[in-house]
């Protein structure tokens, strides 16, 4: 018998033909030559993560990730100098405040300024709400209400060790919590994004992320939604380590290249010493400049489909796709992904 099973009970033939599939696989309708590079930035010191944005933009990124840890960090010293008609601005905060939102009037409504709260997110994170379940929601509501976007930390489960289709299953259960609480509100949803890590299984890394966005369109059809699904990818931390550091370079090489193929729409590199250094100029250079060789020198970004017509990617695609929507179903049968968190 030639077909070996792997982790997530997906069956792999030794080689793949059109014959496998009734009909053509439809035509995806994302574009791979659209993916942004963003450069991830910690606010420590407001000035000095000022300039290490502008820096990595003169430097190519092409769009930024603030990651704010408490809310005395003032917005607007925070973006100065920073073009935001041009450059794509993502705020993940790390802490829940509907006043604190009040900074971003002015930017809520640009279509490349992008927000992360997560609160059912903190809570698989860390086993608690903010301030409680009731509390939390109240001002999450306020939070979506003015931002119009939702947006899902699906890489803790990659990195806490679970496999993809339990990846997807969580992800798209952690979806549903947040669309049941909205469905009977006037609150409007726009934008989708789901934080999302890549592992080395390079085939089905761009599988799983392809799988997310037909899990995604089918959830929506329950809600008649349009709202988009918006791919954020970056590196797992899972498979690094502390003294090869060269290994962890080549390992998020080919994370960020099934990233790229899967057509996520933003990429956030890891620097290879991310796991034993503190944030360092050199380290994200290199990070950048990997981006920068897939997407100008190696021609990732000039194939709106690349992966279209390969049986292998297609099959594993549908079969990632079936199984995380059994899961999911499962989770649902049970009372839901927030029920069972709790």
């Amino acid at each position: 018998n030639l077909i070996w099973k792997t982790n997530e009970d997906i069956n792999v033939k030794p080689f793949y033909h059109a014959d496998e599939f009734k009909e053509p696989p439809a035509i995806s309708a994302t574009k791979a030559t659209q993916w942004q590079i963003c450069q991830s930035i910690f606010v420590a010191d407001i000035i000095k993560s000022n300039k290490k944005a502008i820096n990595a933009i003169e430097r190519g990124a092409e769009s930024i990730k603030f990651i704010i840890p408490k809310d005395t960090i003032s917005i607007s010293n925070l973006i100065e100098n920073i073009d935001t008609s041009s450059i794509s601005l993502y705020f993940e905060l790390q802490f829940l405040s509907d006043k604190y939102l009040l900074q971003f009037n002015h930017l809520t409504n640009k279509e490349n300024i992008f927000f992360h709260v997560d609160i059912i997110g903190n809570l698989a994170k860390n086993g608690n709400w903010f301030s409680s379940l009731q509390e939390d929601h109240q001002k999450f509501e306020t939070l979506v209400n003015q931002t119009n976007t939702l947006s899902f930390d699906m890489s803790l489960y990659q990195n806490a060790g679970a496999h993809m289709v339990q990846q997807l299953a969580y992800g798209l259960s952690q979806a549903n919590e947040y669309l049941n609480h909205f469905k009977n509100t006037s609150i409007k949803i726009n934008e989708v994004i789901f934080n999302i890590s890549v592992g080395t299984n390079y085939f089905f890394e761009i599988a799983k992320l392809q799988a997310l966005r037909c899990l995604w369109d089918s959830l929506i059809k329950d809600y008649d939604l349009s709202a988009r699904c918006h791919i954020i990818a970056e590196p797992s931390k899972r498979n690094k380590t502390i003294y090869g550091y060269n290994i962890n370079m080549l390992r998020t090489t080919t994370e960020i290249m099934s990233a790229a193929l899967g057509s996520s729409d933003t990429i956030i590199n890891l620097p290879y010493d991310v796991l034993y250094h503190k944030d360092n100029e050199f380290g994200r250079r290199i990070s950048r400049n990997q981006l920068l060789i897939l997407k100008h020198e190696s021609k990732f970004s000039a194939v709106t489909n690349p992966t279209m017509g390969a049986y292998y990617i297609e099959e594993l695609t549908n079969q990632f796709a079936e199984k995380g929507l059994a899961l999911f179903k499962d989770i649902e049968k049970q009372g839901g992904f927030l029920k069972q968190l709790i």
